[in-house]
């Protein structure tokens, strides 16, 4: 991989509030995975900066599975090494590939509007609801069912 790419994949930050909802789901024993189509040796850097450790959390790249979205592969792997039926799962994504993928699936889609599509085009792909990004998303966590034990 070009060095240049490297430099400057390390310095994008992740979107608002992921890391937290990252974090509130590790707390709250909600399971969760990452399932992106880029490929490991693109998508390293990224992951890296939620600070993700790749090695103990589960992680689904384009390499590992033979078709990415709007396939349903990605999820599906994910759910597998999760141990949950994909039908339990909830796919969080900002594309309207991410939704239409999760419906092959046969998994309730959560959508993102930090990918550039607009709310009716994500909702229109299937999303059951649609929220600005993770800030957005942990704020209403409540409404998908996401509570921390009691």
């Amino acid at each position: 991989m070009p060095s240049v790419f490297k430099q400057f994949a390390a310095k994008i930050p992740p979107l608002p509030g992921a890391r937290e909802l990252l974090a509130y789901l590790t707390e709250a024993k909600i399971p969760w995975a990452i399932a992106t189509s880029g490929h490991m040796r693109t998508a390293r850097g990224n992951i890296e900066n939620l600070g993700v450790n790749i090695e103990k959390s589960v992680v689904v790249t384009r390499d590992q599975v033979r078709y990415a979205k709007p396939d349903p592969d990605l999820f599906i792997e994910a759910a597998h090494r999760l141990e949950i039926p994909i039908e339990h799962c909830y796919v969080v994504g900002d594309s309207i590939w991410d939704l239409l993928a999760a419906q092959r699936a046969r998994a309730l889609g959560i959508g993102l509007l930090s990918g550039g599509y607009g709310e009716d085009e994500l909702d229109r792909a299937g999303a059951y609801r649609v929220f600005e990004d993770p800030s957005d998303l942990l704020k209403h966590i409540d409404e998908l069912g996401g509570r921390r034990p009691e």
